[in-house]
């Protein structure tokens, strides 16, 4: 009994040295120094922002894919004007741009980053260069939405690590559905999935405005402000930008950029009376309890319901699976010529297609042949459908395993090829299928975490939320690393005690 559980003593072992790790002095392993005069020396300044979040930030220009567009491009343009220097771009994932930061990937980072008391812990921000609010968007057939308060036990789309999300959050009562691409909520909305969608004005006025299916509705709500983000350490960096930055606004450039791109506004104007802005994180450090790391165990609950989810999903995929790549399996085994021609051709499609393919087909490509599919049905089928494929193959060959002898006494018993199929081919080809199809159930395990790209949060995204948000990449990867572990190995271990049994039992007959 104790070697049976010595694997998960080991692993509560671990879990406790990174929990109670938590709170131990850090050092700094990204220090840089004298950004600024490098930057000048080498004539060049680095900019860190992921184009796939899409416009009107920086995305690639539809009519010229090889060029990018949008009005942060042509901020930073200006800021390499001024400084004489070229700009060197680096596409990077949005929510891991702080911390490539960090590891000086790059210079400078500005992607529509909101300043929050959060960021500025882990980042130096640049006095702000644009004034964002929250938009509620609807459908244009939809009147029940009209103001926020309308929200309450709506379904309501937004981004990931937002103020929009945390407002949303904070109301209590909302289903949040949470997206790492601004294009999928919009669609979403669209098909009657959400009921409306939350983010900033700029996103809103881009996605929203020239559709339309949709509307913006009522007054831009909350307020909040875009920075420039930097290392801790480069603050001759950050003095230099906000000169620039002020240069770029008294001269009217930034108003010029912004109104090209249709996101000038009253808001703006406070841009001119920044000097109290920022000064509730300069002249007002966080509290002691706000500098504090926060401890990984105030994350578990979010990360357990995760696993949940990928539990569940995993599960259903699975069944579906093995059902049908039993069918697929015998058709093509014992079909006739058509029925074995729509397996195999079955099987080589999804083989040789990707999942993450095969997904955003099924829950973003259907509907324009009439099939809206829930999220959650999307994933279950694309999964299932997908290692379906897959346990045909596993079945297939457990079935020819079994010499065909054993097929021609029981056909001479007066068995017909279906009882025979049920009573000696299948209970054998079970037992040599098992080892491979538990290997794919673990897999499938891991590969749920693509279901992510169609608002479903399991585990790896909970994740990626809650790293980003913390900047603890590490300690919550471990522990993520650790769940899954944890829901994979009893399967492999039952699985092989499963495997003994049949065998024990086959050799008794």
């Amino acid at each position: 009994m104790v070697m049976k559980y010595r694997i998960f003593i080991i692993l509560g072992m671990i879990l406790q040295i990174f929990i109670s790790s938590e709170y131990l002095p850090k050092s700094d392993a990204f220090a840089y120094q004298d950004t600024l005069d490098k930057i000048k020396s080498r004539g060049v300044i680095t900019w860190g922002f992921d184009a796939e979040g899409g416009a009107p930030y920086v995305f690639h220009d539809p009519a010229h894919p090889a060029k990018l567009i949008g009005f942060e491009v042509e901020i930073v343009e200006a800021i390499a004007r001024e400084l004489g220097v070229k700009v060197q771009f680096f596409q990077n994932a949005w929510d891991s741009i702080l911390l490539s930061l960090r590891r000086g990937d790059f210079d400078i980072a500005l992607n529509g980053i909101e300043i929050t008391p959060e960021r500025v812990q882990t980042a130096l921000f640049t006095r702000p260069y644009y004034a964002y609010t929250e938009q509620i968007v609807a459908r244009a057939s939809d009147n029940r939405i009209n103001r926020l308060e309308d929200l309450h036990g709506k379904k309501v789309g937004t981004l990931y690590n937002t103020e929009a999300k945390r407002l949303l959050e904070e109301m209590g009562d909302v289903a949040v559905s949470i997206y790492s691409g601004q294009v999928e909520p919009f669609k979403d909305l669209s098909l009657n999935r959400i009921d409306a969608v939350l983010v900033d004005l700029p996103i809103a006025a881009y996605y929203a405005m020239p559709n339309p299916q949709l509307r913006m509705v009522g007054s831009p709500v909350g307020e909040g402000y875009y920075g420039i983000a930097l290392r801790k350490e480069d603050t001759a960096l950050a003095e230099e930008l906000n000169k620039i930055t002020e240069k770029l606004l008294r001269t009217g450039e930034l108003k010029r950029i912004y109104s090209r791109w249709g996101l000038w506004n009253v808001a703006q104007e406070k841009l001119f009376f920044h000097e109290g802005l920022l000064q509730q994180y300069t002249e007002s450090p966080p509290s002691v309890s706000e500098t504090m790391p926060v401890g990984v165990t105030r994350f578990l609950p979010t990360l357990f319901k995760g696993a949940l989810v990928t539990i569940g999903i995993s599960l259903l995929s699975m069944m579906l699976a093995v059902t049908l790549g039993l069918l697929l399996a015998i058709m093509r085994l014992y079909g006739n010529k058509w029925f074995q021609m729509i397996s195999t051709a079955y099987i080589e499609i999804y083989r040789g297609t990707p999942l993450l393919i095969q997904l955003y087909i099924l829950y973003y490509g259907m509907p324009n042949i009439g099939v809206s599919l829930s999220a959650f049905a999307a994933a279950i089928l694309g999964l299932g459908m997908n290692y379906a494929a897959y346990e045909a193959e596993i079945y297939r060959a457990g079935i020819q395993a079994i010499h065909k002898g054993q097929t021609e006494a029981a056909l001479s018993l007066g068995m017909s090829r279906r009882l025979t199929l049920k009573r000696v081919i299948l209970p054998q080809a079970l037992r040599i299928a098992i080892p491979p199809m538990t290997n794919d159930f673990i897999a499938l395990f891991k590969d749920s975490s693509l279901v992510s790209v169609i608002a479903i949060t399991e585990l790896t995204k909970s994740y990626g939320i809650l790293a980003a948000a913390s900047m603890d990449f590490f300690k919550l990867g471990i522990i993520t690393a650790l769940l899954y572990f944890g829901m994979s190995y009893p399967l492999s271990r039952y699985a092989r005690k499963w495997e003994k049994k049949l065998t024990s039992h086959d050799r008794n007959l």
